[in-house]
């Protein structure tokens, strides 16, 4: 009798189990509602641009987000500063050099969770064939549905890295003392991620 009690009880707790278990799912980047923009200073202003050629995958766990993970790809040549000559220089050797180095990718390797929406997003991050761990800030913005019943989830960050780190080297001395480029590049991310259907 005890038996069967416990194979009972073990039954129904590996049901309820199994029941509320939420299986990891893959969100593809949804680029019409993403931004991938960047800010750095030139002289004494700060010059904004954004990338509009870029793509990812997100593993999302929603029972555990700590053991998520996301692989972001960008085209480097859709540099974008509104400025048609300066957007040429950017896509030089001088900058990117996208015909030798094409593609800029974040892959994470790890999360941790930082409050109750944000998490620690460690990651490699390769810019111009260079790759080094940096840690990106993230904030969840939540799940919804669109009015076509695609699932959607959403995330913001916002880091600063040194565009020398990755042999982006290029300035230029001003007369008044310092240099044309700052050496520092603020980096935000707004991306909303689609649900793959089943």
């Amino acid at each position: 009798m005890t038996t069967t009690t416990t194979t009972a009880t073990a039954y129904a707790t590996t049901t309820s189990t199994a029941a509320i278990a939420v299986p990891v799912r893959t969100y593809a980047i949804d680029v019409a509602h993403s931004e991938v923009t960047f800010q750095v200073r030139h002289l004494l202003t700060k010059v904004r641009g954004r990338f509009t050629d870029f793509d990812g995958k997100i593993e999302f766990d929603e029972s555990q987000p700590e053991h998520s993970s996301i692989d972001v790809t960008i085209r480097a040549a859709s540099i974008d500063t509104a400025q048609p000559d300066r957007d040429k220089h950017l896509r030089s050797d001088d900058f990117f050099g996208v015909d030798q180095f094409p593609e800029l990718r974040f892959v994470s390797t790890g999360i941790s969770r930082s409050g109750r929406d944000s998490f620690d997003v460690a990651g490699t991050l390769t810019i111009r064939g260079v790759s080094l761990p940096v840690m990106v800030p993230v904030t969840a913005l939540g799940k919804a549905r669109d009015p076509w019943g695609n699932e959607k989830l959403g995330f913001e960050a916002e880091f600063t890295l040194s565009r020398k780190d990755y042999g982006l080297n290029w300035n230029a001395v001003v007369e008044t003392g310092g240099f044309l480029v700052g050496d520092d590049v603020k980096v935000s991310l707004s991306l909303q991620a689609q649900a793959e259907r089943d």
